[in-house]
């Protein structure tokens, strides 16, 4: 019997990889004894090192219940869709009919339609239109994302009418948080928990007993906004309607944390100026197409940076000294501006932003930038008294650093709530710009300001 209780979280190792690998050379007695010691989950995180027909042996020998949880565990970039289409038919069709409708959906989304149609059709044919029905719902929104599964009663029904409703509607569920009531439409009216049906008097009604005031989401509402009406409200799970509130599903938060995660790396990669759909275990093909164009956008705004350089031509062979000191101050309005979109960018991602929030954002940013421009400045100008022992040196240089982080301030703030107003992502093209307006003041404010006061 495998215990979970105070174990750390799993983390791939070799030791763990070659026992596995061992096994499946010793027999399948010798690996169902292996298996054993595992959690599905870390079954999933073992399967990114193994060969796909490695795969797929340990899945034929294991019980439906945990073959299907290892699948529902894989990740999307190590491809649990390819592992199911390659399963003969009976046990693939097994599998999906363990599944929660909202992981067997996502993992099947990801197949051709002839194979789609091709798995449905040998299935359960109730099992068949759940699936059909969440494959309509695009993927990142609350219809995409959530379960059919789940405990219904009628608001007209007694205690005891109830209880017998929920007992038979469990039966096939591993786990509820929430009883909804709904009329004799299926519209949702309100929401009780088993706590509320047990302690109630043998006589009452459901709809005595219902909380009227609740939160719900739409199909089509954004996965995002689903993450963040939970997370605000700390709830387990939120049912899902249309619009004329009919229920259809619910969200539960291991969902959540799963698009938590999902949008993380996917702002996390723009910012880098990476394609979100590049996958993180992809080969370097895939690499290279995805980065490459940003690569030469980016080599683009370099000219532009390398153009102000030319220009300060003569400035430089008078003043070789700057030409060490402007690269520092590039540099660090880079790094200043890369904070400060970082910041931006996740305030914009958690809350849609007033015009004065927004204007507080950009003036903190701005304030910010200003300090600690000015206080790296003076580091500067130190080093330039100690080394060079040129006052006027110092003071271009501290007045460069506190320009160019200021700059990098005002922009990093500005431009991807700028971007947000008028509909671009901010996290796929402030990155670029950023970097080109901290570049390019970042040798224009101590070239023109070496050459104002020092030549």
């Amino acid at each position: 019997m495998l215990i979970l209780q105070g174990m750390q979280s799993f983390e791939l190792n070799r030791s763990d990889l070659l026992r596995l690998k061992t096994a499946l050379d010793s027999g399948d007695q010798e690996l169902k004894k292996v298996l054993e010691d595992y959690h599905a989950s870390e079954v999933a995180i073992l399967f990114e090192k193994l060969l796909p027909e490695e795969r797929e042996k340990i899945i034929n020998i294991l019980p439906v219940d945990i073959a299907s949880e290892i699948l529902a565990e894989m990740g999307d970039e190590h491809h649990p869709e390819d592992l199911l289409i390659s399963l003969n038919p009976e046990k693939r069709s097994e599998i999906i009919e363990e599944l929660d409708y909202d992981d067997a959906t996502d993992i099947i989304s990801q197949l051709e339609e002839h194979e789609q149609q091709e798995l449905l059709s040998d299935i359960d044919q109730e099992d068949a239109t759940e699936i059909r029905n969440l494959l309509s719902y695009p993927e990142d929104t609350a219809g995409g994302l959530m379960n059919t599964d789940l405990i219904k009663v009628g608001i007209h029904q007694s205690k005891k009418d109830a209880l017998d409703e929920i007992i038979r509607q469990s039966e096939e569920m591993e786990e509820f948080y929430t009883i909804y009531a709904v009329d004799d439409n299926g519209t949702l009216q309100g929401i009780l928990s088993i706590k509320d049906v047990i302690k109630a008097r043998t006589d009452v009604l459901v709809q005595e007993l219902i909380k009227t005031e609740f939160v719900y989401v739409e199909s089509g509402l954004d996965q995002e906004e689903v993450a963040r009406l939970i997370s605000q409200y700390n709830l387990i799970s939120v049912p899902v309607v249309d619009r004329k509130m009919k229920l259809l599903g619910r969200v539960t938060v291991d969902d959540i944390i799963d698009v938590l995660q999902e949008e993380n790396t996917e702002d996390m990669l723009k910012i880098s100026g990476v394609s979100e759909d590049e996958e993180l275990s992809g080969n370097w093909r895939d690499a290279v197409k995805s980065r490459l164009p940003w690569l030469v956008l980016n080599l683009g705004t370099a000219f532009l940076a390398a153009s102000i350089i030319r220009h300060f031509d003569s400035t430089l062979k008078q003043l070789t000294v700057m030409s060490a000191y402007m690269t520092i101050i590039a540099g660090m309005g880079g790094n200043s501006a890369t904070q400060a979109l970082a910041v931006t960018v996740r305030r914009i991602s958690l809350t849609d932003l007033t015009d004065r929030q927004a204007y507080k954002t950009v003036f903190k940013e701005f304030l910010v930038g200003l300090i600690n421009g000015a206080s790296n400045g003076l580091i500067v100008l130190g080093v330039a008294l100690l080394y060079d022992g040129n006052p006027m040196l110092g003071l271009v240089l501290f007045l460069a650093m506190t320009g160019n982080l200021m700059v990098a301030g005002l922009t990093g703030a500005s431009i991807p709530l700028l971007l947000k107003r008028f509909g671009i992502d901010p996290a796929v093209a402030s990155s670029i710009i950023i970097t080109t307006f901290t570049d390019c003041i970042g040798f224009l404010l101590p070239l023109w300001l070496a050459t104002r006061l020092l030549l």
